[in-house]
């Protein structure tokens, strides 16, 4: 596999693909990286585990339609041109 610009694209694709599919009871929880954990009080600024959290929820949430749109298109790609 040669190193170009589409292998670059679809290996971010598939790095916010394994973003996406993390379970936030299943396994993020037994990793002690759950919704409960790392709360911090007002005025607290916010751990990097607490970012990394906030972080996977909002790709969950926001790339949910645009990650199936993109994955399609990747497969019709691939099927087309090898």
């Amino acid at each position: 596999m040669a190193f170009t610009l589409y292998s670059l694209i679809q290996a971010a694709i598939l790095c916010v693909n394994a973003i996406a599919v993390l379970h936030e009871e299943r396994f993020l929880s037994k990793v002690g990286w759950g919704a409960d954990q790392g709360i911090g009080g007002f005025g607290d600024e916010p751990g990097i585990k607490s970012q990394l959290m906030n972080l996977v929820r909002s790709v969950r949430t926001v790339m949910r339609v645009p990650l199936i749109i993109v994955n399609s298109v990747c497969i019709v790609l691939l099927l087309l041109f090898g």
